[in-house]
């Protein structure tokens, strides 16, 4: 289990389009053959697959930037080139993608076998055929592919289970584990000997109940104290808490502060603490367990709290069989847990998008997420290509723009690296 790794961060890119063709019609006997310029193939889309056999983010230690196929440029004869090949990133259930630099969701892959296009390769350029006209019989331009950028991203791990056992460290909960699933967690009599989640699953009247061993919780957690913030994201998707206490107090510990400060802990961290629980007191073969269980029981009381207490000893293994199917029921009329969050997408394609105009001195500089890729769509020696160039400004309202900033006949204009005279 030390290869659990549950937080890594990528970079992906789609794959490029490809180059439409410029090229005419050859042929013996055949005179000024028009255009024949194929198209370029679309790139490669960047998809991630929600891998049932997948448990870790270990892989992407070792592999961090995965890049998609680019289409293949067009060729003479109409040829449209070649899509490239998706890139499919398989990672465990409960994947959640997030934009490294603003932590927007990008996809929760929360269902197993659920396949998500995230990026989208580049489209392919036209070929020249595209644009013969009556008057322009022969364009000597055909448009680029479209190049996609780079993104990173964050994965973040979140254990797809229905109940989490949560508690102190060592009050037993791999051992309850271990008890009731066929789940073979590391145990010992020491503190976080559980570094990572462990899930087992118990069939109980027929249906199978997901189980997961959280890490001891110290005071502190929800602030990243201990292991903190690396196990709270593990009872996130769980409908059901088993909180665990060592009702014998053999830590040395108060069984009833231990599952106040464990609830406080919860409420810090979202809303963990409104999640239904059940009070597992273990350890009840241990002395003074008894007396501790009327205590707490008089607490929950006091907080007006109607949690169900079961008393349970994982060591005699007594108790479980109406633990479990208190938990079987309580999970029936329980929903799933849904977390409403808009998701961001991504479109690398030619769009208007959002620009400004910034004046530098005599020099008018249209800055825009769009900008770089409609240059690249632009061949420059050709004048038929600039004429396009320069429609695709007006009905963007960049002319618009820069003359609303000053801008005047003969000014000069940058767009990128390329700067041009300003022409109404």
């Amino acid at each position: 289990m030390g290869n659990f790794v549950d937080h890594v961060k990528i970079t992906c890119k789609a794959g490029n389009g490809g180059n439409g063709s410029m090229s005419f019609h050859r042929e013996k006997f055949v005179l000024n053959g028009g255009p024949d310029g194929g198209d370029g193939g679309n790139g490669g889309n960047v998809c991630f697959y929600a891998d049932l056999n997948m448990h870790t983010l270990l892989d992407f230690r070792f592999k961090s930037k995965y890049t998609a196929e680019n289409g293949v440029d067009g060729a003479a004869g109409n040829c449209t080139g070649k899509r490239g090949e998706d890139l499919i990133i398989k990672v465990p259930v409960g994947t959640v993608i997030r934009e490294a630099e603003s932590g927007a969701l990008v996809a929760d892959m929360d269902t197993a076998g659920e396949t998500r296009t995230i990026l989208h390769g580049g489209r392919g350029g036209w070929g020249n055929r595209h644009f013969a006209t009556p008057t322009r019989q022969a364009p000597n331009f055909a448009k680029p592919g479209i190049k996609t950028e780079v993104h990173t991203f964050l994965l973040e791990l979140k254990t797809i289970a229905d109940v989490g056992l949560v508690g102190y460290p060592n009050v037993g909960k791999s051992t309850i584990l271990s008890v009731v699933t066929s789940a073979k967690p590391k145990i010992g009599n020491y503190h976080f000997t559980t570094l990572t989640p462990n899930l087992g699953i118990v069939r109980r009247h027929g249906k199978d109940i997901v189980l997961a061993d959280i890490p001891g919780l110290i005071e502190g957690a929800a602030d990243g104290a201990g292991l903190g913030h690396d196990f709270l994201r593990h009872v996130e998707r769980t409908r059901l808490l088993l909180h665990v206490l060592d009702i014998a107090g053999s830590e040395g510990r108060d069984p009833v502060e231990d599952f106040d400060q464990i609830n406080h802990e919860l409420a810090n961290y979202g809303e963990l603490a409104e999640r239904p629980q059940i009070v597992v007191c273990n350890k009840s073969d241990l002395p003074d367990s008894e007396e501790n269980v009327v205590r707490l029981k008089a607490h929950l009381a006091e907080l007006g709290l109607d949690y169900p207490v079961f008393v349970v000893s994982a060591a005699t293994h007594q108790g479980f069989d109406a633990l479990l199917d208190k938990t079987g029921d309580m999970l029936e009329a329980l929903p799933p847990i849904v977390h409403f969050e808009e998701e961001v997408s991504y479109d690398d394609s030619v769009k208007p998008g959002t620009f400004e105009v910034v004046r530098d001195g005599a020099v008018f500089e249209v800055v825009g997420s769009s900008m770089q890729r409609l240059i690249d769509s632009v061949n420059f020696d050709d004048e038929e290509s600039m004429s396009w160039f320069h429609r695709t400004l007006r009905k963007w309202g960049v002319i618009d723009a820069l003359r609303k900033a000053g801008a005047q006949e003969g000014d000069t204009v940058r767009i990128i690296d390329m700067e041009f005279d300003f022409v109404e």
